[in-house]
This record gives structure tokens, C-alpha cells and sequence, in this order.
């Protein structure tokens, strides 16, 4: 019989992951399962109940980052200007920002590219092809972008990140190609 985790257990998880996210944005794949317990204002044992080894809680942190792109995109990327712009831009701000996080990912994982995975993925790619549709209807893309173009792209702007080159200016060269067609067909 499955039980309902109490209140209390689950409020100390998402402490636990929220610490564990800020620290893995400040120092990467360098902190430890204790360091994030500390943060938490919880025992280490609290952290290995509700996550059974540090990829167990790297995957939540990069699950909480994608939830918070997921709910950005949702309220801010449906208007009258090109949502996937404003998408693009808000993905480079926070990976940028996040840098720490991703390199703790990629380590986790044993390979570049810290792209969501099982729920979240579904989740966002539900929100990314909302925002295409709306885009190209208003037409603001070209009318043959797509969800898999998106991510394309978001996995350019992530190397482009994990590089240290300028991510921003990468954006201003890149997506005007996404209009590039509607200017050709007018």
C-alpha cells in the first residue's frame, strides 16, 4: 500500500533540492551530499532517505530547472511579440547563470548536454510546441520551425554557454533565421 509522504517530509525534499540547486549553480560538481544537508538546515540522513545517491539529486535539481523554464514559458512567452525569442533568451540567462548545475549534470550523467528527461521533458516539449504553433500563426517564425528545430538550438546555446563564449550575441546571429523565410516570401 502506498502512502502519501507526510507534509514535513516533503516540505525537507524540496529544502534539500533547492539548496542542492544553488549550490550546484555557485560550485558545480565540487559539493557534497553533507554541504547540501547543512544548506537544507537538515541531517545527511534526510538527504540519502529521500535520494538515494548525489545523481539521484543532481537529476531533482535538474528537474526543478526544468520546471522553472517549464512555468516561465508558460507565463510569459504567449503575447504579441515572438514568445520563442523570449524563450531563447530566458533559457541563456539561466543556463549562463546555472553553469555550476549543468557541469554537475553532464558529470552525473557522463556526457555534455543537460537536457531534461521523462516527465519534465514531455512537460516542456508540450509548452515549446504551444509556443511554436502560437508563433508561427502570428507569424513570427517561419512557418516550418519546429519543436525539434528549437531544441537544436537550445543544445547550440547550451554549448555556446559551456564555452564561455557570448551566448547573447550567439541569439541575436541565430534567430533571425527562424523569421529569415517570412521576409524571403513577402
Amino acid at each position: 500500500m502506498s502512502t502519501k509522504p507526510r507534509a514535513d517530509a516533503e516540505r525537507n525534499r524540496a529544502r534539500v533540492v533547492e539548496a542542492a540547486r544553488e549550490l550546484f549553480a555557485e560550485r558545480g560538481d565540487d559539493v557534497q551530499m553533507p554541504e547540501i544537508a547543512r544548506a537544507a538546515g537538515v541531517g545527511v540522513g534526510t538527504v540519502y532517505r529521500h535520494f538515494p545517491d548525489r545523481q539521484a539529486l543532481v537529476e531533482a535539481a535538474a528537474e526543478h530547472r526544468f520546471a522553472e523554464i517549464e512555468e516561465y514559458a508558460r507565463t510569459h512567452c504567449f503575447g504579441e511579440d515572438s514568445g520563442l525569442e523570449r524563450y531563447f533568451r530566458y533559457v541563456g540567462e539561466l543556463l549562463s547563470r546555472d553553469r555550476g548545475l549543468t557541469a554537475a549534470i553532464d558529470s552525473a550523467r557522463g556526457r555534455p548536454g543537460s537536457e531534461p528527461r521523462g516527465t519534465a521533458r514531455g512537460s516542456l516539449e508540450s509548452v515549446v510546441a504551444e509556443i511554436v504553433a502560437h508563433d508561427r500563426a502570428a507569424g513570427l517564425v517561419r512557418p516550418d520551425c519546429t519543436v525539434a528545430d528549437v531544441y537544436l538550438l537550445i543544445g547550440a546555446l547550451s554549448s555556446v554557454i559551456r564555452t564561455g563564449s557570448d551566448w547573447a550575441r550567439f541569439l541575436d546571429l541565430t534567430l533571425p533565421a527562424l523569421r529569415d523565410q517570412l521576409s524571403t516570401e513577402h
